[in-house]
């Protein structure tokens, strides 16, 4: 039967000396994706058996659907208590509503309870009905934990967010503090919030005073409260830099300085990532220890197995294994996982030996291609390599110490199945993996206040206003697009003469990446991965552009085949692609191969690994997004504004186009071709 317990309860029933840790994930983006999320799932609560899981929700109630799905899920077929984050700003009433009333039908008795994106004004509410008949408002997240209770009770545990450097939201950074929160928090919990989970954090300084205020605070409403702490697993040098100037959290420079001397190798920026988290348990530990009561951590775990599983191996998080518990074995009727063929390899290497990728100047975290190997049994999908259900394997019984060792290591059945997409943050990685995507999981949202959206990018209202920005961007001169969060990475210097003449001319680069051929992987500016090796780059960009010249453009592409691949989409979903039969089926999985590596390095005594790759199915999944981001800042702006206006025409009008070309030789092919 599926556990209907509350956190608090659960908490309140191990020993007072007692560890326990949560973890978090969110709705992939692709079908494949969830499938094997789900045999995730049931590997990671046999294996590190946590106290609770935390499912997120959608900026706006974006990925409502799959949230509920996958907390139902969580909660009822893989049996773990439960806790779903729900947000009430920019969403209706209505919404609100569904989402507890599905979430208890599901026998889910745990909501953290959040404001969400910065409140829109007033007239941008969502279908007009964010005040009820009794005059219930929902603007923050006090009011949220206020209505939950009214309309349920306590039939729900409820929690809050803190921030133990102070939230900010880049409409009042000068305000950025624990002092400024704290009035808040405590109306939070007055309203009947039962326990507070922090924001991720790596200042312990910080957090020290953090919870030292709460415990002390002259009103005793912390006194015992559990507070639980947030923190991040490091996946990769790029991705934690993001996170850090979204969440506007300090890495001291001590961390900073390990994670800068290995940045060029993602497998040790992980595995110094581990020690890092893992001495932060530690003191966190002592910090708690002030407060009588289990202690608690939570892991915001990226959908990702390996590093989480690391470090609650090496904290003692979990049991001691009994006496001549072993990890489970190789079955000869389970398929093995292959990197790239070499599944002997794999099995004598430990993920500590795998060679190391590097982020493209797309901003994509790198993976490793995986293919299935069976004796005579060949994939039931040759031209996508391998299923959903090919690649999760449920294994039992998994509740031991050994086979957490396993899947942190990568060793073994588990081991192999839980690292096969070690690096796929970001949207040039594997769309089968649960992590594909955005690293956040939250949705679409410009991750900014209106407030701070204006400041930065005006109000619009011609197509030269739109084109000045990404121009803007391009040399330096703008921080961030609503597209891109973060300036060019400095391989994108080779290329700046003509992406500022795309710019120029209206087509709005989004994505893009030089050619390289063979350069060292010690290249200052395009190397990575293993010393003594070589690496490669196609050229490819991806940009809007509007639809009369995208008429123009497709024919010049189609003339150009089949030195070039090209995808295209816009609002209405409509995708046309240089695959003449390409699509995708009911299963999300493509009815042709349209795969492009466009990202590869040679290294001595390892496989060949291609960590940037380019596919329809991923192309999808992205410019529904993409799209959904025009319409997102097209609100900034209130409902009949000329900005709105104009800004939700040319979403209307724009394709999303990506273009590879294949032809890695000649660095400047795909250049001459779009701006010739």
């Amino acid at each position: 039967m599926a556990p209907v317990d509350k956190i608090t309860d659960k908490i309140a029933a191990l020993p007072a000396d007692g560890n326990y840790f949560s973890l978090e994930f969110f709705p992939p983006k692709t079908e494949m994706g969830f499938n094997n999320l789900r045999d995730r799932l049931y590997r990671m609560e046999r294996a590190l058996r946590p106290l609770f899981v935390n499912v997120t929700w959608g900026a706006g109630g974006s990925t409502a659907d799959k949230s509920l799905e996958l907390a139902e899920l969580c909660q009822k077929e893989v049996g773990i208590t439960t806790c779903l984050h729900l947000t009430c700003t920019n969403m209706s009433r209505r919404l609100v509503d569904k989402a507890l009333a599905d979430a208890k039908k599901a026998g889910i008795r745990n909501i953290l309870a959040l404001r969400g994106d910065p409140p829109r004004d007033d007239e941008y509410r969502i279908d007009g009905d964010e005040v009820d008949e009794e005059g219930d408002k929902l603007v923050w997240a006090q009011d949220l934990v206020a209505y939950i209770r009214k309309k349920y009770d306590d039939y729900f545990c409820i929690g809050v967010a803190a921030y133990p450097e102070g939230h900010s939201d880049e409409s009042h950074p000068v305000h950025q503090s624990l002092e400024h929160d704290l009035p808040y928090l405590v109306d939070k919990v007055m309203a009947g919030a039962d326990f507070i989970m922090t924001q991720l954090f790596f200042d312990l300084e910080a957090y020290d005073k953090f919870e030292r205020t709460l415990r002390d605070h002259p009103s005793g409403i912390f006194k015992t409260i559990p507070i639980i702490p947030g923190l991040m697993p490091i996946q990769g040098f790029q991705m934690i830099r993001r996170i850090m100037k979204l969440s506007h959290a300090k890495m001291p420079e001590d961390y900073n300085a390990r994670l800068v001397a290995v940045k060029g190798d993602d497998e040790k920026v992980k595995m110094a990532g581990v020690d890092i988290l893992s001495e932060m348990v530690e003191t966190i530990r002592e910090i708690k220890s002030r407060t009588p009561g289990p202690k608690g951590f939570h892991f915001y775990t990226l959908n990702l197995e390996k590093a989480v599983s690391f470090i609650i191996e090496r904290t003692n998080l979990i049991g001691a294994t009994p006496d001549g518990e072993e990890a489970i074995v190789d079955d000869a009727s389970i398929p093995t996982v292959q990197i790239n063929g070499d599944a002997a390899a794999m099995r004598r290497r430990s993920s500590r030996a795998r060679s190391s990728r590097r982020t493209s100047s797309a901003g994509a975290d790198p993976h490793n291609r995986v293919i299935i190997s069976d004796g005579e049994r060949r994939p039931s999908n040759p031209s996508w390599e391998v299923t959903g259900q090919e690649a999760g394997v449920r294994a039992e019984p998994v509740n031991t110490r050994a086979n957490t060792l396993a899947i942190s290591e990568g060793e073994g059945v588990l081991g192999r199945e839980a690292t096969w997409d070690d690096f796929p943050n970001g949207r040039f990685g594997d769309a089968r993996s649960p992590a594909y995507g955005e690293i956040d999981g939250y949705g679409v949202s410009l991750h900014m206040s209106p407030a701070a959206a204006i400041k930065l990018w005006g109000q619009p209202t011609s197509v030269q206003d739109v084109n000045e920005l990404f121009v803007q961007h391009i040399r330096g001169e703008l921080a961030a697009t609503p597209w891109s969060e973060e300036e060019l990475l400095p391989e994108s210097s080779a290329i700046t003469p003509h992406l500022l003449q795309l710019n120029s001319k209206g087509w709005l680069t989004v994505a893009s990446q030089p050619a390289v051929n063979g350069l060292r992987s010690s290249d200052a500016t395009f190397g990575w991965g293993p010393s003594n090796g070589f690496v490669f780059q196609k050229a490819f960009v991806e940009f809007f552009l509007s639809s009369a010249d995208w008429q123009v453009l497709e024919g010049r592409l189609r003339a150009a085949l089949p030195e070039v691949c090209f995808y295209a989409a816009n609002a209405k979903g409509d995708v046309v692609s240089s695959h003449p039969s390409s699509g995708a089926s009911a299963e999300g999985v493509p009815t042709t191969d349209n795969t492009n590596a466009v990202t590869w390095g040679v290294f001595p005594g390892k496989e060949i690994v291609t960590p940037t790759i380019i596919e329809e199915v991923s192309f999808r999944a992205w410019s529904e997004e993409a799209f959904g981001i025009w319409a997102e800042w097209a609100k900034v702006y209130g409902r009949g504004s000329a900005s709105e206006k104009f800004l939700s025409s040319m979403r209307d009008d724009y394709w999303l186009v990506n273009v590879i070309h294949h032809e890695y030789v000649e660095g400047d092919a795909l250049w001459k071709l779009l701006n010739g």
